[in-house]
């Protein structure tokens, strides 16, 4: 039943964002600027580099191309509208652009999941079934598992903003965070609704723990294959190939993680905010440079590119 102060659809919600202040505004202004260039910038020379450069036209870079445009697209869900928030000093998101926003969002969020389990399949069939690699990765599965992590993480999504759509909200409802994420809107809605809140709280962790499972047990089957090899030269050309994808699956999953750890044990306004910035904005502004310092190929690539020495 809903009461006296709440209506099914509020017209907009505030994003409290970091700070009132105006000085630490400017400096956080400042800095997500400067993070968010460096991402766009960072990642569209990965994928430039892979498409002009023909010897980089294998699965693997496909997929590294593709999480560079999904950590683009990430990032972009949420930086804009909070410069722009902060310029014009308004910090209102109208409802529909909120739940647009908490739609994209997951689709990315998602996609990122499952590109880095893809990612993690890839380099399993590459160490553990050399001789087979080209017949099993060709190029139509590349395509249909890109496109399989497309569908998922849209219809994910789909069903997180149709739920939303059903439940109440405050009047005036305040936003502790700088973007619309799912798990702050579920925690402000009026409507007791178990089942909706059950699913919505449950699906995300159930598509985290399979694209998990699927790395956790890639690389399981990598490191028991690597083990068997007798030459530690070999070892080392083995693990290196996967170096830097293992890099960004540990630096994703661990801030994350650390996301809803420091929302549950530290007790402030914005301490899930402040941790959220580490996945939504650090991790894809990172990625590029692991890539590109870890991978000689990646590396070459981008100073023929570049014309010049990284």
């Amino acid at each position: 039943m809903e009461s006296g102060n709440t209506t099914r659809r509020i017209s907009s919600f505030f994003l409290l964002g970091f700070s009132e202040s105006p000085y630490l505004q400017f400096l956080i202004f400042a800095l997500f600027l400067s993070m968010y260039l460096v991402t766009v910038l960072g990642n569209l020379l990965i994928i430039m580099a892979i498409i002009t450069q023909s010897h980089l036209h294998t699965p693997m870079y496909f997929f590294l191309a593709n999480l560079s445009f999904v950590d683009i697209c990430f990032t972009s869900t949420t930086v804009p509208k909070m410069l722009v928030n902060i310029h014009t000093q308004n910090k209102t998101i109208t409802y529909a652009d909120c739940i647009s926003q908490m739609c994209v969002f997951l689709v990315f969020g998602e996609l990122d999941n499952f590109l880095l389990a893809v990612m993690a399949y890839d380099r399993y069939v590459a160490i553990c079934h050399p001789l087979y690699y080209t017949v099993i990765v060709n190029h139509r599965l590349c395509i249909l598992l890109v496109l399989l992590s497309w569908v998922v993480s849209i219809l994910h999504a789909f069903l997180q903003s149709s739920i939303m759509l059903q439940l109440t909200f405050c009047r005036g409802v305040k936003i502790p965070h700088f973007f619309c994420e799912l798990n702050q809107l579920s925690q402000l809605t009026c409507s007791d609704n178990f089942p909706s809140h059950l699913i919505m709280h449950l699906v995300p962790v159930l598509l985290a723990v399979i694209s998990l499972s699927g790395i956790l047990y890639s690389y399981f089957k990598i490191v028991s294959s690597i083990r068997s090899i007798s030459s530690v030269q070999g070892k080392y050309k083995a693990f290196s190939t996967c170096a830097s994808h293992l890099s960004i699956v540990s630096l994703f999953y661990s801030t994350g993680l650390g996301v809803y750890v420091s929302s549950a044990v530290v007790q402030s306004l914005h301490s899930a905010a402040e941790a959220s910035v580490m996945y939504t904005v650090v991790t894809p502004m990172l990625n590029p440079f692991i890539y590109s310092l870890r991978n000689k190929d990646v590396k070459r690539a981008l100073e023929r590119l570049l014309g010049g020495k990284l």
